[in-house]
């Protein structure tokens, strides 16, 4: 059975950091490429960035240079690091397994950004 776990959601103001783990099991984790969606409410689920197992990352423009996506194949999980999060950050964080055919989620972590 395959499972994703996400952990380190909270409440943080504005400026702050928060950073998000994902940990995986029942699958061979190194063959997946591994992301982090988020949904914001009344807005459709995005793509925040990905990791794949050769290590090539890949960014949502409006995260790139405070956001940092990384994965341990060690440990069977991948981590998001936010720094500078702003208001617009506040959504339900995803992590996602995609590998071929196959596509596994997490049950989410949320993230609020407010003073």
């Amino acid at each position: 059975q395959v499972q994703l776990v996400e952990s380190g959601g909270g409440l943080v103001q504005p400026g702050g950091s928060l950073r998000l783990s994902c940990a995986a099991s029942g699958i061979i984790f190194w063959f997946y490429t591994m992301g982090w969606y988020r949904q914001a409410p009344g807005k459709q689920r995005e793509l925040v960035a990905t990791a794949m197992s050769n290590g090539r990352t890949n960014y949502l423009d409006s995260v790139k240079g405070r956001f940092t996506i990384s994965r341990d194949n060690a440990k069977n999980t991948m981590y998001l690091q936010m720094n500078s999060l702003k208001a617009e950050d506040t959504a339900v964080y995803y992590c996602n397994a995609n590998r071929l055919e196959e596509d596994y989620w997490g049950q989410g972590t949320q993230v609020s950004v407010s003073s």
